[in-house]
């Protein structure tokens, strides 16, 4: 294989043993389907690039996903619609869960294709999401903090929701103490509820 990518042989090395030979074998098919494809690691999972985004791949305790960037491709393999997320192939647990070897380097080498004929992928706009209402018990901690309170304020609505969720989310009452109390600390500080995760 060429412009392969060592990170991605550590990715395999460290995936459980189930999935080594899953993650090597569409690795090799990709290369097969495309030799100019080029390796990377994204949101630290294997991704593979051809004039753009193609396939990534993901490896779980007890299953694999094989990922395609692009909607037409979706189509292909599923037709009535996607009902596996971004794993459009499903949960693959062992070789024999993969298409056949012909399939998938078809697929591969349609993505490519269409990557290379310049043909943008078109999102589809995102609905927009209605406000949450601030709990009583969230807006009574966000007054007595007044640091936080005025942070809060100032955040872009998506940003409050994601503390609100958080809150809302907590299955009993000490949990969702503890998480007022980090999140009054993190609002105070300008903190959005992912910053431990956001690049700086």
């Amino acid at each position: 294989m060429k412009s392969t990518d060592a990170r991605i042989d550590a990715y395999i090395a460290k995936a459980p043993a189930y999935a080594q030979p899953i993650l090597s074998h569409v690795r090799a098919l990709v290369h097969r389907a495309c030799p100019e494809v080029e390796e990377t690691i994204k949101w630290s999972r294997p991704f593979f690039d051809y004039k753009g985004t193609m396939v990534m791949l993901s490896a779980f305790q007890a299953h694999c996903t094989v990922g395609f960037w692009r909607p037409e491709i979706r189509a292909m393999i599923s037709p009535e619609g996607n009902a596996h997320g971004v794993g459009q192939l499903g949960r693959v647990t062992s070789l024999k869960d993969l298409p056949t070897d012909a399939k998938l380097i078809g697929y591969f080498k349609a993505a490519a294709k269409l990557n290379a004929s310049g043909v943008k992928v078109v999102r589809r706009a995102a609905k927009p999401k209605s406000a949450l209402a601030v709990p009583p018990y969230f807006q009574k901690a966000l007054k007595a903090h007044p640091p936080a309170g005025k942070a809060f304020a100032g955040f872009p609505p998506g940003k409050q929701r994601e503390y609100i969720e958080w809150l809302t989310e907590a299955k009993t009452e000490p949990t969702r103490e503890k998480r007022l109390a980090t999140a009054l600390e993190w609002i105070a500080e300008g903190k959005g509820r992912n910053w431990k995760y956001q690049k700086s």
